[in-house]
């Protein structure tokens, strides 16, 4: 018997869920999307009781938070690995995706920049970039002097996949002056020259506006 596809459950501007199609990807796992707006969506709550997106759903097993999703994925599909081995290449890498997934990128949510409509559109943008460049010195810091492809050697690894999409939400919707993240740029230079990494893209997905 067939086993069925997993179901991924995101929105194409969702960062999270980008980075969740960046690792299904690479690993080529072929994958169901389902585009979800866990805000108006009440049927969604019974996937992920917090009502957050991405939530991967895999035959009877559901699992929600793109980064347990991602270690899931990397124990369940061995191909193209994307934890190194040596565990100080390790820790900087999973330095790397937290500083995104903790420090950066729930500090541009809706439950930040929306603010309950306390902030106006300039304020709410304003108190983004500085989170983002906050994040972006720090992750520039760690790298000093790197001179490799990607973010900790010529492979891609877990921290390029929570920075392409974090860098694409800086350039595309924040506005924010890459120049003064050299290193940064240059490995989103690197990233959409992958197909993986292309495929995921946001305006590539299906439930994106089409103009």
């Amino acid at each position: 018997m067939a086993t069925a596809k997993p179901i991924l459950y995101g929105a194409w501007i969702s960062s999270c869920s980008h980075r969740v199609r960046i690792a299904l990807n690479l690993k080529g796992v072929d994958y169901e999307y389902k585009a979800v707006n866990p805000r108006t969506d009440p049927d969604y709550e019974k996937i992920n009781p917090i009502k957050y997106i991405p939530a991967l759903v895999d035959d009877d097993f559901v699992v929600s938070d793109s980064l347990a999703i991602i270690l899931y994925l990397e124990d369940k599909y061995p191909q193209h690995p994307l934890l190194p081995k040596y565990p100080k290449k390790k820790a900087l890498d999973l330095q790397i995706a937290n500083i995104v997934c903790s420090s950066i990128q729930p500090l541009q949510g809706y439950g930040v920049i929306g603010h309950e409509g306390k902030l106006s559109p300039d304020e709410s943008l304003q108190l983004v970039q500085r989170y983002i460049d906050k994040g972006f010195r720090a992750i520039e810091k760690l790298l000093d002097g790197c001179d490799t492809k990607y973010s900790i050697g010529d492979e891609v690894h877990l921290g390029d996949v929570f920075l392409a999409p974090q860098i694409h939400a800086a350039i595309n919707r924040f506005q924010i002056d890459m120049t003064k993240y050299p290193i940064l740029a240059r490995f989103h230079d690197a990233y959409m020259e992958i197909p993986a990494f292309q495929a995921a893209l946001p305006q590539n997905q299906p439930d994106a506006p089409s103009t």
